[in-house]
């Protein structure tokens, strides 16, 4: 299975508002200062295709935040204006309205997946301080709300088979998606847009912008279930479970889970495995776990009955483990496994053991003591200070970087590797020729997907379907661009790319 992760950054400027923060995040991406290519080809991309089988006539806008109003039909008219680039590393980098945001390269295992978001996170950092020698200083955050009433997400998408039933993929995701933020959360202090400010200390950043059971849309009516259909692959083959409502997460560990439990249940679903929970009222649901303050949290089923959210996770923990032990590529699935049956135990037992791996746990951690040292009620302003600092990706003043820093939170990659995932691409993916491609001839590329490049920018454009090549296919069809003396030298020896 590939995945892959699309993570908006926060940012803010001193003085600054919304519609400057389009051409601020802009200039962040354009101060990349490694290898690129350009543009992205949107010609290829589908947004509005359904995967209960019909195309809607527009995506909605969150009418609560009206701040992008002015700007934005000018900004969506206008890709040119876009900074929006593919790195060598595979990975695409691009300001989306006033965020930047980069999404991995394709991978194929956990390690790689994790190495690449963190390889990330310091690409965005990099790139703010490019941005702030010649501008105005750039903070830089990996979460999911202003704390005004704006979300933006942490997107994760999964490639799975086509001939999967839209129908069983919802009715199984949507009680373990529902439940997931009990590992998977980011951690929030107090409730919007309702006004209850530092009164609640939530699991889920995104719980307060989730509307829906299942929508196509993530900008408004934002679903627990999305149903985007859009494969980025060949769409006879495959589909993309497009998952918009989960966290960003700054511990390594937690989004190792947080993907490989996803990646295990769909596993779970292509084997025909069918789920009996149905939870009532989903998107409510995910609300009253997020803010139970007893930390019981119990979800509400069909039929009158009750269960706790920890015992829904391990009906497929369990069932995972059950049919997943033999799988031929296990290793992914053996550490998924361990990490999550590690996680229900700890957060059964005393959540507040699990601060080395959860990232809700150790953000209240450090809330709480700061809290309790200094006499602060849970409404002070400055705690919502606190909680974007745990996001705050500056190694110099982010406070989950000093607990990396102090080996208070549990690494799941090595430094050295996300060094050179900064760089390089997966090579087991299709990415490895696409990065290959930007390292080597990245002049001569007119436009780039995530399926496909055109190369030829001297106005004699050709089309190089990149397929989806097997382990093998890909790493040798990216060692052949690097040792091809030409463009035209490289095209004829992908011409077996499949």
């Amino acid at each position: 299975m590939l995945f892959g992760l699309e993570t908006e950054y926060g940012m803010h400027v001193d003085g600054k508002g919304p519609a400057e923060m389009i051409a601020e995040a802009r200039s962040v991406v354009r101060a990349w200062r490694g290898e690129s290519a350009g543009p992205w080809d949107y010609a290829s991309e589908s947004p509005r295709l359904d995967m209960r089988g019909f195309e809607v006539d527009r995506l909605n806008r969150d009418r609560a935040d009206q701040r992008w109003d002015k700007v934005s039909d000018h900004y969506e008219s206008q890709s040119d204006e876009r900074a929006d680039r593919v790195l060598t590393n595979g990975a695409r980098f691009y300001n989306d309205h006033g965020h930047p945001e980069y999404a991995t390269p394709e991978c194929r295992t956990l390690y790689d997946l994790v190495a690449h978001d963190k390889a990330g996170e310091r690409i965005v950092w990099e790139s703010a301080k490019a941005h702030s020698e010649s501008g105005e200083p750039v903070s830089i955050y990996k979460n999911n709300t202003d704390f005004h009433g704006a979300s933006y997400g942490c997107h994760e998408s999964y490639l799975i088979p086509r001939d999967i039933p839209y129908e069983d993929l919802q009715k199984a995701l949507v009680p373990f998606l529902v439940t997931r933020q009990l590992y998977a959360g980011a951690g929030k202090v107090g409730v919007e847009p309702s006004g209850r400010s530092g009164t609640v200390f939530q699991l889920l950043q995104r719980a307060d912008f989730i509307t829906e059971e299942a929508s196509i849309d993530t900008l408004s009516r934002r679903p627990v279930f999305n149903t985007r259909d859009e494969p980025h692959a060949d769409p006879e083959l495959y589909r993309r479970l497009h998952v918009v409502s989960g966290d960003a997460n700054m511990n390594e560990r937690a989004t190792a889970l947080k993907v490989g439990a996803t990646a295990a249940v769909l596993r779970m679903v292509a084997k025909d495995w069918r789920s009996e929970l149905v939870v009532r009222e989903p998107a409510k649901a995910m609300q009253a776990i997020s803010r139970d303050p007893s930390c019981r949290w119990i979800v509400e089923l069909e039929g009158n009955r009750t269960m706790a959210a920890v015992d829904i996770q391990r009906v497929y923990a369990e069932e995972a483990a059950e049919m997943l032990s033999r799988e031929e590529d296990g290793e992914d699935i053996f550490t998924a496994m361990e990490l999550w049956m590690a996680a229900l135990d700890g957060l059964e037992q005393d959540w507040s053991t699990m601060a080395h791996s959860v990232d809700w746990v150790a953000k209240r951690r450090l809330i709480d003591m700061y809290r309790e040292s200094e006499g602060l009620d849970w409404d002070d302003p400055f705690l919502r200070s606190l909680d974007l600092a745990y996001s705050d990706v500056n190694p110099e003043t982010g406070l989950f970087r000093a607990l990396e820093q102090e080996g208070t939170a549990r690494s799941f990659v090595s430094e050295a590797d996300i060094v050179r995932a900064m760089e390089e691409p997966p090579a087991d993916t299709r990415a490895a020729v696409r990065g290959a491609l930007v390292e080597r001839f990245g002049t001569e590329i007119a436009a780039l997907s995530w399926g496909g490049v055109w190369l030829g920018a001297d106005g004699s454009r050709s089309y190089l379907d990149l397929g989806m090549p097997n382990e093998e296919e890909a790493g040798a069809a990216a060692t052949k661009v690097r040792k091809a003396l030409s463009l035209n030298e490289a095209l004829r020896s992908l011409s077996a790319i499949s």
